[in-house]
Protein backbone atom coordinates (compact mmCIF):
# COMPACT_ATOMS: atom_id res chain seq x y z
CA UNK A 1 0.00 0.00 0.00
CA UNK A 2 2.90 2.07 0.02
CA UNK A 3 3.76 1.65 -3.73
CA UNK A 4 4.85 5.49 -5.39
CA UNK A 5 5.80 6.24 -8.43
CA UNK A 6 9.04 8.71 -8.78
CA UNK A 7 10.19 10.28 -12.01
CA UNK A 8 13.67 10.27 -13.37
CA UNK A 9 15.72 13.79 -14.58
CA UNK A 10 14.74 12.42 -18.32
CA UNK A 11 11.16 11.85 -17.47
CA UNK A 12 10.30 8.26 -17.05
CA UNK A 13 8.40 6.99 -13.89
CA UNK A 14 8.95 3.88 -11.85
CA UNK A 15 7.24 2.55 -9.37
CA UNK A 16 9.04 1.71 -5.83
CA UNK A 17 7.35 -1.28 -3.82
CA UNK A 18 4.64 -1.76 -6.09
CA UNK A 19 2.22 -4.28 -4.93
CA UNK A 20 3.04 -8.08 -6.20
CA UNK A 21 0.55 -9.71 -4.73
CA UNK A 22 -3.13 -8.22 -4.18
CA UNK A 23 -3.20 -5.36 -1.63
CA UNK A 24 -5.13 -5.31 1.80
CA UNK A 25 -7.86 -3.15 -0.31
CA UNK A 26 -8.15 -5.10 -3.18
CA UNK A 27 -8.45 -8.69 -0.92
CA UNK A 28 -11.47 -6.83 0.93
CA UNK A 29 -12.91 -5.76 -2.56
CA UNK A 30 -12.65 -9.45 -4.09
CA UNK A 31 -14.36 -10.89 -0.95
CA UNK A 32 -17.01 -8.50 -0.64
CA UNK A 33 -17.12 -6.04 -3.23
CA UNK A 34 -19.18 -7.74 -5.54
CA UNK A 35 -22.78 -6.47 -6.59
CA UNK A 36 -25.26 -7.06 -3.80
CA UNK A 37 -23.16 -8.27 -1.29
CA UNK A 38 -22.69 -5.76 0.46
CA UNK A 39 -26.48 -4.83 0.60
CA UNK A 40 -27.09 -8.77 1.25
CA UNK A 41 -25.03 -8.82 4.39
CA UNK A 42 -26.42 -5.60 6.21
CA UNK A 43 -29.68 -6.70 5.55
CA UNK A 44 -28.89 -10.02 7.62
CA UNK A 45 -26.92 -7.53 10.15
CA UNK A 46 -30.51 -7.96 12.87
CA UNK A 47 -30.58 -11.74 12.90
CA UNK A 48 -31.66 -14.51 10.51
CA UNK A 49 -33.79 -13.91 7.40
CA UNK A 50 -35.70 -16.75 5.42
CA UNK A 51 -34.91 -16.39 1.72
CA UNK A 52 -37.63 -15.08 0.41
CA UNK A 53 -37.78 -12.05 2.96
CA UNK A 54 -34.07 -10.80 2.22
CA UNK A 55 -35.44 -11.38 -1.93
CA UNK A 56 -38.23 -9.12 -1.07
CA UNK A 57 -35.84 -6.39 1.19
CA UNK A 58 -33.06 -6.02 -1.67
CA UNK A 59 -35.04 -4.76 -4.61
CA UNK A 60 -33.93 -4.94 -7.81
CA UNK A 61 -31.83 -7.74 -7.52
CA UNK A 62 -32.57 -11.16 -9.15
CA UNK A 63 -33.10 -14.36 -7.18
CA UNK A 64 -30.61 -16.00 -8.93
CA UNK A 65 -28.11 -13.40 -8.21
CA UNK A 66 -28.99 -13.47 -4.52
CA UNK A 67 -28.60 -16.84 -4.42
CA UNK A 68 -25.48 -16.92 -5.89
CA UNK A 69 -24.10 -14.20 -3.57
CA UNK A 70 -25.56 -15.89 -0.56
CA UNK A 71 -23.33 -19.45 -1.92
CA UNK A 72 -20.37 -17.24 -2.01
CA UNK A 73 -20.49 -15.63 1.25
CA UNK A 74 -21.58 -19.00 3.00
CA UNK A 75 -18.02 -20.58 1.27
CA UNK A 76 -16.40 -17.44 2.67
CA UNK A 77 -17.28 -18.11 6.09
CA UNK A 78 -19.19 -14.37 6.31
CA UNK A 79 -22.69 -15.71 6.50
CA UNK A 80 -24.55 -18.98 7.35
CA UNK A 81 -27.29 -20.79 6.02
CA UNK A 82 -29.87 -22.86 7.79
CA UNK A 83 -32.55 -25.53 6.24
CA UNK A 84 -35.25 -26.04 8.45
CA UNK A 85 -36.79 -29.28 9.00
CA UNK A 86 -40.30 -28.46 8.29
CA UNK A 87 -42.85 -28.25 5.93
CA UNK A 88 -42.86 -26.19 3.93
CA UNK A 89 -39.32 -26.32 3.76
CA UNK A 90 -37.50 -22.80 5.00
CA UNK A 91 -33.89 -21.77 4.41
CA UNK A 92 -32.49 -19.08 7.02
CA UNK A 93 -29.48 -16.90 6.68
CA UNK A 94 -27.77 -15.11 9.03
CA UNK A 95 -24.25 -13.52 9.29
CA UNK A 96 -21.44 -15.26 11.30
CA UNK A 97 -19.22 -13.94 13.58
CA UNK A 98 -16.70 -13.00 11.35
CA UNK A 99 -19.35 -11.39 8.77
CA UNK A 100 -20.41 -9.18 11.61
CA UNK A 101 -16.47 -7.95 11.03
CA UNK A 102 -17.88 -6.52 7.87
CA UNK A 103 -20.65 -4.59 8.98
CA UNK A 104 -18.23 -1.80 11.14
CA UNK A 105 -16.94 -0.42 7.19
CA UNK A 106 -20.28 -1.13 5.76
CA UNK A 107 -22.32 1.50 8.30
CA UNK A 108 -19.39 3.75 7.25
CA UNK A 109 -19.84 3.16 3.94
CA UNK A 110 -23.59 3.52 4.33
CA UNK A 111 -23.23 7.05 6.21
CA UNK A 112 -20.24 8.45 3.68
CA UNK A 113 -22.78 7.64 0.69
CA UNK A 114 -25.83 9.39 2.69
CA UNK A 115 -23.91 12.58 3.21
CA UNK A 116 -23.04 12.86 -0.50
CA UNK A 117 -24.92 15.01 -2.98
CA UNK A 118 -28.09 12.80 -4.47
CA UNK A 119 -26.70 13.24 -8.20
CA UNK A 120 -23.52 11.90 -7.19
CA UNK A 121 -25.31 9.11 -5.27
CA UNK A 122 -26.67 7.70 -8.44
CA UNK A 123 -25.08 5.47 -10.85
CA UNK A 124 -23.41 5.95 -13.90
CA UNK A 125 -22.80 4.33 -17.06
Amino acid sequence: MDARIRQDQRGRKTVDDACTTPCAIERGMRIIGGKWTGSILWHLKDGPVRFNDLSRMIGGASKKMITERLRQLEARGLVRREVADAKPLSVWYEVTDFGRTALGFLDELRRWSESLPVDERSERP
